[in-house]
């Protein structure tokens, strides 16, 4: 038997992303789309420095082993560990762009630098950096100041180095790179040829413009970029109120302690050390050699070039059978529950359901949580407009949800203004359940409708992330929703739930209980199994729990898009499980836990990952289904992401991201087949009316 019982967190992330990287090395993927995942792996990467590798520095520089922590590794061997992992992903994407960047010239695509830029180019370039790029800049000359300028962790920065003709004195600069222009210029082109060129080559080309007050030799520029710890220190100062303590944690992230400093290899060794001596980094943090450009998050906006056969084709989102857009949805969910499974199907019924809410007169009330939002929400807007239309909107605002609290607090501000009850969670627990419930006058009595949900009530990340949603009129389901809002107005009185199971008092127990009943099932010999879908499973005790199912022989399928901490496969512990991962064009980020119960599955969506923050210190919300055909359909969903054999990878405890295996088995893109899963009930439903 393997020795290994986990596999480190850290390390499994690292794996995902590692996935991600492989969609834009997959000559399969379109080459736009490639580049998207370049951007998105490095996204993935700088949002891991800030959080999870500052946490584990954290505890480094403390003097604490963390062993414990880390399945017997130290802090320090696990920053190691990662560095080099990271260093090592950093070459493979470099690889992976020139590759891109080759294919493009193939479709007549130029990525240009500065040394190839002709004629007409130059003119245009001048204008472009004279009337939008020049006035964005902001460059120091660092020599005599009396302290170093905060470097931002959201930026790129050139490094620039002047050597002086008189006496070959060397000043250095930094020069910011503009975030508010987008980073890929496209030029004008009168051929079939598209040239783009990077803001940081428009600058290079013009450094001779930004220092000419300078009597300099030769000048010289290269990318560096920081890290920064993004961990929320909350003060405890009880004048404050949340929003005001959230708010200034939030302005103290610019000058978080240094995690990863990335430079161009190419730079001069002096330089280099100029910058790492004045930033005070030194080997405990993560120092990583890199190519001519950083910031490569920028990639996901890089211009489709209107060359839409380089990307992969949208889909449009489909309707739900039964349920119109046009009529009232209130009154289709007063006779069944309806799902919603976005993006293969319009987020635009959710929307509905809060505008409907918001101008029927009947609607007394709106209840709702909120964890991220898009930019201009129109679930904002919604909400706004019905306490403009006198209903009572109450509104659970998560302030902590990581990288959005800025947005989230200026929301807060807004709906503040407009009368909105806010309430912001609970001390040490962050409230991460999507749930939302109205009360409706009907008959002289109030009547409940709502939804549950497993992902964001964001419909800018609804178009790319997979999740589903019940529109439900379930009274004692709305009921426990309600008990939730109860919570949060007196947290140290414990709800009782009789159909959802909410964390943080009940779902490591009900969790428990649902495995142990498969097992019970299993050794009386009964056919059993669980099917489980989740983002990460690292929780140590669920994960030994599960092994204890696999020896009992429930046979578990688990889809984990992310972290998994679990080693499946491995005889004597977990022969049992079988586990993959789905990386593809959509985000999977739907939890549906299926429990086989001998012939008698019981269904739920849910809020919550295996995760110990989840289960323990989170109010997080899993829902049953009780609608057979619902259920199917959720059973459906999780046999089609089965079925997958091109996106999917096996989870393993050598982290190789291997894929699974066709053989004889015909193609099944499980997100393709998922879209024409939708397409025939749409089909089927129309030729029954």
């Amino acid at each position: 038997m393997l020795e290994q019982r986990y596999i480190d967190r850290e390390k499994s992330w690292l794996a995902f992303n590692a996935r991600v990287l492989q969609e834009a090395g997959d000559d399969s993927v379109p080459l736009l789309d490639r580049m998207r995942f370049l951007g998105i792996f490095s996204n993935n990467l700088d949002e891991f420095f800030r959080v999870r590798f500052a946490a584990i520095r954290r505890l480094s520089l403390s003097g604490i082993s963390g062993e414990k922590y880390f399945g017997g590794v130290s802090a320090q061997q696990l920053i190691k560990d990662i560095t080099e992992i990271v260093i090592q992903q950093q070459s493979e994407s470099l690889r992976i762009l020139s590759n891109i960047e080759s294919q493009l010239v193939t479709e007549n695509i130029f990525i240009i630098n500065e040394k190839d830029i002709n004629d007409e180019q130059e003119i245009f370039l001048k204008d472009f950096f004279i009337q939008t790029l020049s006035p964005e800049l902001v460059t120091i000359i660092l020599n005599d100041l009396a302290e170093f300028p905060i470097l931002k962790d959201s930026s790129g920065y050139l490094a620039v180095k002047l050597v002086m003709k008189k006496d070959l004195e060397v000043r250095y600069a930094i020069v910011e790179i503009p975030k508010m222009i987008n980073r890929f210029v496209v030029l004008p082109s009168n051929n079939e040829k598209q040239y783009v060129i990077l803001t940081d080559d428009v600058i290079r080309h013009n450094l001779s413009s930004i220092f000419n007050i300078f009597d300099y030799e030769s000048v010289s520029a290269h990318m560096i970029k920081i890290t920064r710890d993004a961990q929320l220190d909350i003060d405890s100062d009880l004048s404050k109120s949340m929003l005001e303590k959230i708010a200034s944690s939030v302005k103290d992230r610019r000058i978080g302690e240094p995690v990863r400093f990335i430079y161009d290899q190419e730079i001069d060794k002096d330089t280099l050390q100029f910058f790492l001596d004045k930033m005070n980094i030194d080997a405990t943090d993560s120092i990583i050699p890199g190519g001519r450009y950083h910031n490569r998050r920028d990639y996901m906006d890089f211009p489709n070039l209107g060359r839409y056969d380089l990307l992969y084709k949208k889909n449009d989102p489909l309707p739900i059978p039964g349920l119109s857009l046009e009529g009232s949805i209130l009154e289709k969910i007063s006779k069944r529950d309806y799902l919603l499974n976005a993006p293969y199907q319009s987020f635009s019924y959710l929307i509905k359901f809060l505008r409907e809410a918001a101008l029927d007169p009947k609607v007394v009330s709106i209840k709702i949580t909120l964890y991220r939002l898009a930019k201009n929400s129109q679930i904002i807007s919604s909400l706004i407009n019905a306490a403009k239309n006198g209903k009572k909107v109450t509104v659970q605002i998560e302030l902590q949800a990581r990288f959005d609290e800025a947005s989230n607090i200026s929301y807060s501000e807004q709906m503040q203004t407009e009368g909105i009850e806010l309430i912001f969670g609970i001390k040490g627990l962050k409230v991460h359940s999507k749930v939302c419930v109205i009360e409706r006058f009907e008959k002289d009595k109030i009547k409940r409708y709502g939804f549950i949900s497993t992902g964001n009530f964001n419909e800018s990340t609804a178009k790319i992330y997979t999740d589903v949603t019940l529109f439900t009129c379930h009274s004692q389901i709305l009921k426990d929703v309600s008990k939730i809002f109860e919570f949060f107005d007196i947290n140290y009185k414990v709800q009782r739930y009789k159909h959802l199971i909410v964390s943080p008092q009940y779902t490591r127990h009900r969790f428990v209980k649902l495995i142990d009943r498969e097992i019970i099932h299993a050794i009386a010999g009964r056919k059993t199994y669980m099917k489980l879908k989740m983002n990460s499973l690292s929780d140590l005790l669920m994960i030994d729990k599960l092994y204890e199912a696999s020896k009992a022989g429930v046979k578990i399928q688990l889809e984990v898009r992310g972290i998994c901490s679990l080693i499946p496969g491995v005889k004597g512990l977990s022969e049992n499980i079988e586990a993959i991962s789905i990386v593809d064009n959509y985000l999977e980020h739907s939890r549906i836990y299926i429990f086989g119960n001998a012939g008698l599955p019981e269904v739920y969506i849910s809020s919550a990952d295996f995760m110990t923050r989840n289960i323990d210190a989170r109010v997080e919300v899993t829902c049953p289904i009780y609608d057979q055909a619902i259920k199917n359909e959720l059973i459906d969903n999780f046999d089609l992401g089965w079925k997958g054999n091109v996106k999917a990878r096996y989870h393993s405890y050598k982290l190789d991201n291997k894929y699974r295996v066709r053989g004889n088995n015909p193609i099944f893109r499980a997100q393709l087949e998922t879209y024409k899963y939708y397409q025939n009930k749409v089909a089927v439903f129309e030729e029954s009316i």
